[in-house]
């Protein structure tokens, strides 16, 4: 038998465990998906099924996913044949350039080195982490400002619309140099970029109205430029370092992953606060200055708001776990799963903000894991020490069965938190 014709053989010899993404257990709506979880205990790979029919390999463990994510083999490249598009937030058919979207896909996280590598290069100074604590004292005041309007209201406040979603909006908005005032382009077309359930048209036509307003805002800093992310990528574009849609495409990058996530942390973080008093207790009172450190890495471990997995194909045979990826096969490495595993993280399953969990696999691993950790840290860190030093009787005014989570997202959370106090 040929070597291709045994490599097909053996394609498809692991049956899928069933369709990917996963449903959750609405009675558990902190924890991942059930059926995820049974394919965790019976072993580190199996397969799933996407919309299109194609099985892609699935990674269920922290040991397999740390190696595959380092691996070389693996490419993050979405225009490669195998890569496990269907059912990804952020896939590359967007299609056309300019307006219309641009060719190089979600910029540089669907790229592999060297191109990766250069462009991640050209962003990587503001968020390195001794600008980003110098960032703290300006985040401090968003905050406190913020918790300021919340505690004028008369009844219950949503703390999505209050507070969630509008601190990290105003955060990115300064670091990058856009203008907050245009926050409704940006935070309803980036709602639809990560919607499992957004067509590919709605998708498209979404990521072209935002290649469209940057392009403009690249011009702009062009003209005006100031100390900020956009005028510094205005300046690259006119030394010929980046093409204007590369440079739009990673502003899209910037913008949306710069608030979209933070604010489902923020949100779904208190949410898990509230429902485990015990742990919120111990923020409150304890005087240990490096527990509010430990809650935010603990909360980013036990919540893991990217749920879609991290998507990679494979350009070479890959040994792992007893099993061998062949090159061209998709894989998904589902990092909730990893943060979940036993191995890693004893007692898994329970929220300890004590538990040093700095290993967590929340950001991603390797070359691709998330340029915007350290501000997404520093954050989480203002934000939810403030808001319950502040507002220490801040309660649900709701139930928890009733309130809407986001299935249909690639970054989980909630559209709506009624808190009161």
């Amino acid at each position: 038998m040929s070597i291709a014709k045994e490599q097909e053989s053996t394609r498809g010899a692991v049956k899928p465990i069933g369709a990917f993404p996963m449903t959750r257990e609405a009675r558990c709506p902190f924890d991942p998906p059930p059926t995820g979880r049974a394919a965790q205990e019976a072993g580190a790979l199996t397969r799933v099924e996407l919309s299109d029919g194609t099985t892609p390999w699935f990674i269920t463990r922290y040991a397999e996913q740390r190696s595959l994510l380092s691996d070389p083999r693996l490419s993050a490249d979405s225009t490669r044949p195998g890569y496990p598009v269907p059912g990804s937030s952020y896939s590359n058919d967007t299609g056309g350039s300019g307006a219309e979207g641009a060719s190089s896909g979600f910029s540089f996280i669907l790229m592999d080195d060297p191109e990766h590598a250069r462009l991640r290069r050209m962003v990587t100074a503001p968020f390195m982490v001794k600008r980003i604590e110098a960032m703290r004292p300006g985040v401090q005041k968003i905050v406190d400002d913020l918790i300021d309007d919340m505690l004028t209201a008369d009844g219950p406040v949503d703390l999505v619309e209050a507070y969630a979603l509008p601190m990290p909006s105003l955060v990115i908005c300064q670091l990058l140099g856009v203008p907050y005032s245009d926050h409704d382009l940006f935070q309803s077309n980036s709602k639809i970029l990560i919607n499992r359930e957004a067509s590919v048209e709605q998708k498209r036509h979404a990521i072209g109205a935002l290649v469209q307003y940057l392009h403009g805002l690249l011009r702009t800093k062009t003209e005006h430029p100031a100390e900020d992310v956009f005028s510094d990528l205005a300046r690259r574009v006119q030394a010929g370092d980046l093409t204007g849609d590369d440079a739009a495409m990673m502003g899209v990058l910037l913008l949306v992953a710069g608030h979209e996530t933070t604010a489902n942390m923020i949100a779904l973080g208190t949410l898990a606060l509230l429902e485990h008093p015990d742990q919120l207790e111990r923020l409150r009172t304890e005087d240990d200055p490096g527990l509010l450190t430990s809650a935010v890495e603990e909360l980013l471990r036990y919540l893991t708001i990217t749920h879609d997995g991290r998507k990679r194909v494979a350009t070479d045979d890959i040994e792992i776990a007893g099993e061998v990826i062949r090159a061209g096969e998709g894989v998904i490495v589902a990092t909730d799963l990893g943060n979940r595993d036993p191995e890693a993280f004893p007692d898994p399953d329970t929220l300890d903000l004590g538990r040093d969990a700095r290993h967590h696999v929340a950001f991603g691993f390797g070359v691709h894991q998330c340029l915007g950790q350290p501000l997404a840290r520093m954050e989480l860190q203002v934000a939810y020490r403030t808001l319950f030093q502040r507002i220490p009787t801040l309660r649900l005014a709701t139930t928890l069965d009733q309130v809407p989570f986001k299935h249909d997202g690639g970054v989980y959370g909630v559209y709506e938190l009624p808190v009161t106090w």
